[in-house]
């Protein structure tokens, strides 16, 4: 890892810019805390110049609750190499909502699969060098989408203790079937009217978690129609489950 810049905002947050193996990140700590902050890794869609508005307000919301954060960029994202045949399945996909049909699993399974399989051993190796970093302790959240990444690290990486999943993307049947096992404490937002979101695939991924604590906030709006209070609710989930 290595940090390229770093910035401090008013509220004491320190925001650094990193690099590792060339994938660019942000890391975000509170400005003063007398034990290792616990971490939350801070899910996108993609784009972090595009997403920084958003990711930086919810990393200062957490900060103030005394959370580290950081994001990395996803494969394809931002600079990063294109996926040739994600670009591809991302146009089908365009063209069978416009033509207002069903969206084909193997569209999504093209979309979204490749996309978890590099992603996940990215946000795992920056998991490593974070929590090596001074400041930084466990236990671990992760906060956002793609949901699919998130049901992923869910399943395979045990440093994660709690996790706030987005809906908001399509789902492989596959990812659905890992779902059943999840087990750590779930908290799941829906916007019910998003345009681009398939409701019941969201319902019925919620309904396949095995976690014993899962909570679905479901809330009228579109994709990026979240109510505020629901960052309140989400550093409350964090803190039950990480301090």
């Amino acid at each position: 890892m290595r940090f390229t810049s770093q910035q401090r905002f008013d509220d004491g947050v320190l925001e650094r810019e990193f690099t590792l193996d060339g994938i660019p990140g942000i890391l975000w700590t509170p400005g003063s805390a007398s034990t290792p902050a616990p971490l939350i890794l801070l899910g996108h869609p993609g784009g972090l110049p595009r997403m920084y508005p958003r990711l930086v307000a919810r990393a200062r919301h957490a900060a103030a609750e005394g959370f580290a954060t950081a994001t990395i960029e996803l494969p394809g994202g931002g600079d990063r190499p294109r996926f040739a045949a994600v670009e591809q399945a991302r146009a089908d996909l365009r063209r069978a909502l416009e033509a207002g049909g069903p969206v084909d699993d193997g569209i999504v399974d093209r979309l979204v699969l490749p996309l978890v399989d590099q992603a996940v051993p990215e946000w795992r190796a920056a998991l490593d060098a974070l929590l090596a970093l001074p400041g930084i302790g466990g236990p671990v959240g992760y906060s956002g989408g793609v949901i699919s990444i998130g049901v992923r690290l869910a399943v395979v990486e045990p440093r994660i203790s709690a996790a706030l999943l987005f809906s908001g993307s399509y789902v492989p049947r596959s990812v659905v079937e890992e779902a059943r096992q999840v087990s750590i404490p779930l908290q799941v937002l829906l916007q019910w009217d998003d345009e681009g979101n398939d409701r019941q695939m969201a319902l019925d991924l919620f309904d396949a978690f095995g976690s014993e604590e899962k909570t679905l906030h479901a809330n009228t709006g579109g994709h990026t129609g979240v109510p505020r209070f629901e960052g309140d609710d989400g550093n409350r989930f964090f803190a039950r489950h990480l301090k």
